[in-house]
């Protein structure tokens, strides 16, 4: 399966956010904790270029505490400012701004030996669309959204509010690659919910999610659904799910698409415990 999703508006926003980044100092990237690698952004790394990065690895609280902590060792291996957040904490905003502040300490430094007169430092949030950018934004913003909402000349989709005294930040629409050259980033995207259920295949993206989770969490599809994964498989898995539910047809037929629902509603709604899709590559983890 071959994701093709790239809206007119998404490259739009590309070439915006090219842009405007030559007036940013801090660029803060944020991806989901669940699948750090397969919601990087691809082309971020070329627009950001030499810029002071910070990552937050968002949805903390429906990982797996354990996997994370190794991605966060793998991302400090490599010399990347890296925060495990929940986008609706409020603590989020405080260790975010330190961070901002001690990333743009070398160019305030830089501005003060110059004689440059200090201004404000600006950031911008960075990311692939629905990876709770906006939650984090509203967040971190406070009551300081209220100054921004009518500000004349504002774009769609753009905004600046004032996180702190001296540090200012610019919301912009993530950005999304053309394609998925590999098609189990964009299952994975999509058991997450970054990717809207009617551009994906669900049929095998559940197929995947279910092997997944019963390899590395065994025990939890027996736990949540009462039934006996064994030597089966996923197809075999998922009319026992459909069977256990009730998922039924008019005519007495299994109603797979049903199923699926439950599925993918339970892996989102942490109701099949907190699960990580993907760890850093093997060498990472030894180094952590």
């Amino acid at each position: 399966m071959l994701i093709q999703w790239f809206p007119g508006h998404m490259a739009k926003a590309q070439r915006l956010i090219k842009e405007q980044l030559k007036a940013i100092d801090v660029v803060v990237e944020l991806r989901d904790a669940r699948v750090p690698a397969s919601s990087e952004n691809p082309l971020l790394r070329e627009l950001i270029q030499a810029k002071p990065r910070i990552l937050l690895l968002n949805k903390a609280d429906l990982a797996d505490p354990k996997i994370s902590a190794q991605w966060q060792q793998y991302f400090a291996n490599r010399g990347i400012t890296t925060l495990l957040i929940d986008s609706t904490s409020k603590s989020s905003r405080k260790r975010l701004i330190q961070e901002i502040r001690q990333a743009a300490a070398p160019l305030l430094e830089r501005w003060k030996r110059r004689g440059i007169r200090a201004r404000s430092v600006r950031t911008m949030i960075l990311g692939i669309p629905n990876v709770g950018k906006s939650t984090l934004i509203n967040t971190l913003a406070k009551s300081y959204i209220a100054h921004t909402a009518n500000r004349p000349g504002k774009t769609r989709g753009q905004q600046w509010v004032k996180l702190a005294d001296g540090v200012e930040l610019m919301d912009t629409p993530g950005v999304l690659w053309p394609k998925f050259e590999d098609p189990v980033v964009g299952q994975k995207l999509a058991a997450t919910g970054a990717i809207t259920d009617e551009v994906f295949d669900a049929e095998d993206v559940v197929r995947n999610l279910l092997a997944y989770i019963n390899e590395n969490y065994p025990g939890t599809l027996t736990e949540r659904y009462g039934i006996q994964t064994g030597s089966g498989t996923p197809d075999e898995w998922l009319t026992e799910i459909a069977k256990k539910r009730g998922a039924l047809l008019p005519k007495g037929e299994y109603d797979y698409h049903k199923a699926r629902q439950f599925v993918l509603g339970d892996f989102r709604q942490l109701r099949l415990g907190k699960i990580s899709l993907e760890t850093p590559p093997a060498e990472a983890s030894q180094n952590g």
